[in-house]
């Protein structure tokens, strides 16, 4: 009969050293999870909860066939999964298997230090994912199980309570974070391994090249913050002048917007005029990941200086793109004038693409513009009509909604005379298709618009939900002038840029109850927090290293300089920590020093010795009658003379003969004292 599972009251020293060293490898794993496969996340799970299993009943380790099946079943697996087992994705799939899989054969030392080395390794791997400041936090965390961990391998005798390892790892990891900082700070910076684009060819977040009904009204669920604004003191635009420019859209096929067709990245010259230079607003804008080459800036930004190593172009839609998607944290400067005027001065030949609409799509929309020539007697000025639209949209009891359903193929039709609802891409698209069908050119311009000050550090933040879509009219002598049709069915969303928002969630619906401003100020705390970490730690650059060293007083710095300076430094700092060991050596008592080394020597044996100690007491625990060696003998009598020379005046034994006579002692076995 089979008895019942107990857990253990007590654990032995090696079960909870190793179910403590299983439970950082399951953090580890669970960083990982998301950017693995599931088969290798349940696969490392089932051989941690078997590996515990085994520690608890001290139930003996599987043999090699176990493992060799493992290991073939996971290299599968990965092939499986990523066609090839080369490639940082495939690496990091069978490495966080491997991990586990050590686990299996982990009898000594030996491979407790292989895991240990093949967990930071791992850790390192997460950075090919994500650099975000929650990011660095989790692997700190792992990190310092880690170092326990090693440290308790350290201490092979005993049964050493888990916060004692803890608070000697915590310790280390605070000595030594000077140093680290002075390399961060000073070590040269090249491009990292993590920086490299991902291998999907999708995006992570925010506006694509293409736009369909009912696409942007998605991202308005998505709080995500697509990008930071700082503005230079007192110089923020107003709020309904916040347009940040993205993907121009020109191309109608009946069911989709596209930009122009253009050859890739192909040099073009806008046409830009600044009306009113004086007026220049400076800022500097902060990007997330979003793996687009969209570039997203204020309107009108004539320059950017080149970004991620990359160079910016701007095309004659006023669109800023850079050659390779962004795949991190992206900074850059530049210099908006929110007066200016682009575009043709007279109808040519470059308009045509704006004038274009699919046949058989939209005909009621069609008549409406019909009828609206009859109405104004055919006026060949496009500004009466643009009147009209506009007071249509204002009077015509249209309403701004997140959720308006789904449309059919006639999406202009729908919005003008059924439905008479939508979000900001409904209401853009039906304008621009109804300029169009009056003779008027008009494109379609996505990118953001509004955002939120941060009270915490004073930055504006544009989020995802702030995705957004507007008009743009060609008019003669003026060039193309933004139209924001959105402003005339909901004006608050432009004025007093209210979002629509979608109902909170449980955990913020609960502390929308304790307090009704705490969930705003811990999100605002938060943000403030993660950009202080994007811009001091992930978009510390090369060029701010070269300002460091201005700083310092280098005329033209260079990487020499950079690594004169820290080995300098590093040079610096052992040659104090050699000093401040010395002095420490040189203010401890040489008699308690070779009483400790003494003492050591003993536990290491296997002897249990009280915490103070004296050569007395310890010779006295090695005359025990059970205890019969011929290495005994020498060390009591070196003991003894310990003693003497400490506490009899009478001796003559000086402590260099006691250091001889230490060096001489026999090894000591492994022993038991009380067997």
């Amino acid at each position: 009969m089979n008895t019942p599972f107990r857990w253990p009251r007590t654990l032995p020293r090696e079960a909870r050293d190793t179910l403590f060293l299983l439970g950082v490898i399951g953090w580890i794993v669970a960083l990982q999870s998301p950017h693995i496969p599931l088969w290798c996340t349940a696969m490392t799970l089932v051989v941690l909860l078997w590996r515990g299993w085994l520690a608890i009943g001290a139930r003996p380790l599987p043999g090699w066939p176990w493992r060799l099946a493992l290991l073939v079943g996971a290299t599968a697996g990965t092939l499986n999964s990523h066609q090839t087992v080369l490639g940082h994705e495939a690496g990091v799939t069978l490495i966080v298997v491997l991990l586990a899989l050590k686990t299996l054969e982990l009898r000594a030392r030996r491979d407790a230090f292989v895991i240990f080395f093949l967990g930071f390794f791992t850790l390192l791997t997460h950075f090919f994912y994500s650099q975000t400041l929650l990011t660095a936090l989790g692997i700190l965390l792992a990190f310092l199980g880690l170092l326990t961990g090693l440290v308790l391998a350290h201490m092979p005798v005993g049964h050493p309570p888990l916060w004692r390892a803890a608070r000697l790892a915590g310790g280390m990891a605070l000595l030594g974070a000077p140093i680290m900082l002075v390399l961060f700070m000073l070590f040269p910076r090249f491009a990292p391994l993590w920086g490299i684009p991902t291998d999907s060819g999708f995006g992570r977040s925010g506006l694509s090249g293409e736009m369909q009904v009912g696409q942007i009204a998605r991202l308005a669920l998505d709080d995500s913050i697509a990008f930071r604004v700082e503005f230079e003191s007192g110089r923020r635009p107003p709020q309904d002048q916040l347009y940040f420019r993205g993907p121009v859209m020109s191309v109608f096929d009946g069911l989709e917007w596209r930009p122009r067709p253009r050859a890739p990245f192909a040099m073009s010259v806008p046409s830009l005029d600044i009306l009113a230079t004086d007026q220049a607003i400076r800022y500097r804008l902060t990007q997330e990941p979003s793996n687009r080459p969209w570039v997203m800036t204020l309107e009108a930004t004539p320059s950017l200086p080149p970004i991620a190593g990359r160079q910016a172009r701007l095309s004659p839609e006023l669109e800023w793109t850079v050659d390779r998607p962004l795949t991190d944290v992206t900074r850059f400067d530049a210099v908006a004038h929110p007066h200016f005027r682009h575009g043709p001065a007279q109808r040519d030949a470059t308009l045509l693409p704006d004038l274009e609409l699919p046949g058989g799509f939209n005909p009621r929309t069609l008549q409406l513009a019909q009828d609206l020539r009859r109405e104004l007697d055919h006026t060949p000025v496009p500004e009466p009509y643009i009147d009209a639209v506009l007071q249509r949209l204002r009077t015509g009891g249209y309403t701004y909604t997140l959720e308006p359903g789904l449309f059919g193929r006639h999406t202009a039709d729908e919005f003008w005379f059924d439905r008479r609802e939508g979000f900001c891409e409904h209401i853009a698209s039906s304008f621009v298709i109804l300029m169009r069908a009056l003779d008027i050119p008009a494109r379609v311009v996505t990118g953001y618009h509004g955002g939120e000050l941060n009270p915490i550090d004073g930055v504006w933040t544009v989020r995802q939900s702030d995705a957004h879509a507007w008009a743009e009219v060609w008019l003669p002598s003026r060039g193309w002038i933004r139209i924001d049709p959105t402003a005339y069915v909901a004006p608050a969303r432009t004025t007093e840029l209210s979002r629509l928002r979608p109902p909170p969630g449980l955990v913020a619906n609960a502390m929308l109850r304790i307090h009704p401003d705490l969930l705003w100020q811990v999100r605002a705390f938060w943000e403030a927090t993660n950009n202080r970490w994007n811009q001091w730690v992930l978009n510390y650059t090369s060029s701010r290293q070269m300002d460091l060293l201005r700083q310092l007083g280098f005329s033209s710095p260079s990487w020499t300089d950079l690594i004169h300076l820290m080995v300098g430094i590093l040079v610096l700092a052992s040659l104090m920590g050699a000093f401040w060991a010395t002095w420490t050596r040189s203010r401890q008592d040489a008699w308690l020093r070779l009483l400790h080394r003494a003492r050591a020597r003993l536990e290491h044996a296997g002897f249990e010795l009280p915490t103070q100690a004296t050569p007395r007491q310890m010779a006295a625990l090695l005359s025990s009658p059970h205890l019969h060696a011929p290495w005994l003998p020498p060390w009591r009598d070196w003991l003894q003379a310990m003693e003497a020379q400490r506490y009899d005046p009478s001796s003559t034994t000086r402590l260099t003969e006691l250091r001889r006579g230490f060096r001489r002692l026999p090894a000591l076995p492994p022993v038991t004292p009380h067997a």
